[in-house]
């Protein structure tokens, strides 16, 4: 009898325990989604029902309040949904959230220490040291590269639609096949063509990341859990759940580094800073005579490990595919039912390859691709609709007292912010489904600029946004210079379930197109 109130006991305090748990924003005066013990807000992801970014978005449209509380599982963290207050968290009051509260553990799964991961000192240290990559100056010199790989996404899509006739693609696919070689170009330094190579080790290894094998279900409940739960993620790296994919990178990278110093080796592209920064401890500024330096040290004072390089160089391939592929592609999908956005975007593009003295099926210019305003403003609207990251999240550092009320928000406490609500929030944004690059034009300014960015803000923004926009472009001036994108209905894009932190079309992209002629 006694064993039996024992266990009664210790039921009835466990469930007051969890109880306690889940009230915690109740107790504290937030205004809060009602939970699913023990999933919290996140039921649907249990359910492989919907991604992580559309659950937060209809949490901030359920709501009107400027911060709410949820449960990440079993994790509380607080949703910001005032533009104002976004801001704040991201530039003003950076001090106290200067961190993203993502899984990074250098010592057991060193292939986490990267820039997005990183915390305090360090991200700040590093974050300094790999600025100078994204430079105007070293952006200009790597666009050869760019434009190569730009070249041969036409001259495939060309022989698809040669026969003169009105064919349907999948562009999303196309769009990514792209983005991966200039990653694999620019960023890894390999001279790959997946377009008529599609079986090159790099493109594999790509593949592998998005596969669907049983292995890579539990890797992709990891990468998840990254974000949402990182005391998992550790747990399951320490278990030996390891990333097969980013340590197959990091052979190649060790590979393509040993080859250039053993040979004396020299690129234009991101991987050489990189080994000029593993070796010197710096990168020199904008001098086209730099690129030609080769400088190596012992290796026990290198400035940089090659994990490191590799865990760099796999945040820059995750995050500088995704946003070249998605922005260019939905910029396509976009025009296809506007044709007046279409046609003009199409005009500037011709005009401006004439003032520049460039052939429509030639090599382009960094400079002409800075000319082009308007297809700046569609990249603009599509970066705002569809932003990269459908949201962005913080740890709050030090307790903060929220602006104009009595709520703290204590130390430890994620914060996520739903770009893709906030962005679509006509509060901000007047009739955000309609795709209106004239929004952000200097004679309209038809949105409030406070809600708007989709690459992050503040100390911690994306580090390589103007490389993605500069591919991006790219892409777009060789489609609308060559091709003809017909007019289709519009249809708003379906995404499916993911544990990826982007966005994924349901069914891909499809526009229907024919050589210009």
């Amino acid at each position: 009898m006694f064993s039996i109130l024992i266990l009664l006991l210790g039921i009835t305090s466990f469930y007051l325990l969890i109880k306690r748990h889940y009230s915690k924003w109740q107790r504290l005066g937030f205004p809060t989604d009602e939970p699913l013990i023990p999933f919290g807000s996140l039921v649907q992801i249990f359910r492989k029902e919907k991604h992580f970014g559309l659950i937060m978005a209809e949490l901030y449209e359920k709501f009107q309040e400027k911060v709410v509380g949820c449960y990440l599982f079993t994790k509380p963290a607080l949703l910001v949904r005032d533009a104002e207050l976004a801001r704040k968290v991201l530039t003003t009051d950076f001090a106290s959230f200067h961190d993203r509260g993502v899984h990074v553990d250098e010592k057991y799964d060193p292939l986490t220490a990267n820039l997005f991961n990183l915390e305090g000192q360090k991200w700040h240290t590093l974050r300094n040291k790999l600025s100078p990559s994204f430079s105007s100056g070293k952006l200009k010199g790597m666009f050869e590269t760019i434009d190569e790989v730009g070249n041969k996404l036409i001259n495939y899509i060309a022989k698809e639609v040669d026969d003169g006739k009105i064919h349907n693609l999948e562009i999303k696919s196309l769009m990514t096949t792209y983005a991966v070689d200039i990653i694999g170009s620019v960023i890894f330094g390999l001279d790959i063509d997946s377009f008529t190579k599609p079986n090159n080790e790099f493109r594999i290894l790509s593949i592998n990341l998005h596969g669907n094998q049983k292995s890579v279900l539990l890797l992709r409940f990891r990468r998840l859990m990254a974000f949402i739960y990182p005391p998992l993620a550790g747990l399951l790296a320490r278990l030996g759940i390891k990333d097969s994919v980013t340590y197959g990178l990091r052979d190649i990278i060790a590979r393509t580094i040993e080859f250039r110093e053993s040979h004396g080796v020299v690129r234009k592209d991101l991987l050489q800073l990189l080994i000029q920064l593993r070796n010197t401890g710096k990168i020199t500024d904008d001098n086209d005579s730099n690129w030609h330096r080769i400088e190596s040290t012992a290796e026990n004072l290198k400035a940089m490990s090659i994990d490191m390089i590799a865990a760099n160089a796999f945040l820059f391939y995750i995050a500088g595919s995704e946003t070249t592929a998605s922005t260019t592609s939905l910029t396509l999908y976009e025009m296809a039912m506007y044709p007046e956005i279409l046609a003009k975007a199409q005009k500037e593009v011709d005009d401006i390859l004439k003032k520049h003295g460039l052939n429509a099926d030639g090599c382009l210019t960094y400079e002409a691709i800075q000319d082009m305003k308007y297809l700046d403003l569609c990249v603009k609207e599509t970066t705002r609709k569809y932003p990269a990251l459908p949201f962005l999240n913080r740890k709050c550092t030090q307790e903060y007292q929220v602006p104009d009320s009595n709520l703290t928000i204590s130390k430890g406490t994620g914060i996520i912010i739903s770009l893709l609500a906030m962005h679509r929030d006509p509060q901000y944004f007047p009739n955000p489904m309609d795709y209106k690059p004239e929004r952000y034009a200097d004679d309209s300014k038809d949105y409030d600029p406070v809600a708007y960015m989709p690459f992050g803000e503040g100390p911690r923004h994306c580090i390589a946004q103007r490389m993605g926009i500069l591919n991006s472009k790219a892409a777009l001036v060789k489609m609308l210079a060559n091709f003809n994108i017909e007019t289709m209905p519009r249809k708003e894009v379906e995404f499916m379930f993911h544990t990826a932190p982007v966005l994924v079309p349901k069914d891909g992209l499809h526009i229907t197109l024919s050589k210009r002629r």
